[in-house]
């Protein structure tokens, strides 16, 4: 006997949306980050509807997870919670490294000398 939902299942697997199963994801995980953190100030519904300055309706349509919330939305979620709750990395595009200080007070051949015999002993490689 077949399990009852296995055939809802099946079909998901076979013909679901992979995008539509991240947004599904993605909007219950940021729901749920807004859910704990009203639990965590002690705040309604209500009260977060009031700070946000939207209608209780609405707001409840967003924790339902199923709602397409905008990024201004989210946002204004965020300011009002004081918390993040999406996380993006600025891309780096340089990185610099502190190669070492020049010591003012030494003459100015000993640095040299040093530079010059040290790097005739190393060879050095620059990849592209």
């Amino acid at each position: 006997m077949e399990r009852e939902g296995s055939m809802i299942t099946d079909w998901l697997d076979q013909y679901g949306d992979p995008e539509v199963e991240a947004f599904i994801s993605k909007n219950l995980a940021i729901t749920e980050k807004v859910r704990q953190a009203l639990e965590f100030k002690g705040w309604t519904r209500m009260q977060f509807a009031e700070a946000m300055g939207k209608s209780p309706s609405e707001v409840s349509k967003w924790l339902t997870g199923m709602h397409n919330l905008t990024l201004k939305s989210i946002i204004k979620m965020e300011s009002v919670l004081g918390i993040n709750l999406i996380q993006c990395e600025p891309m780096q595009e340089y990185e610099y490294i502190f190669l070492g200080m020049v010591n003012v007070g030494m003459a100015a051949e000993e640095p040299r000398a040093e530079y010059s015999s040290a790097t005739e002993k190393v060879e050095f490689e620059i990849a592209m």
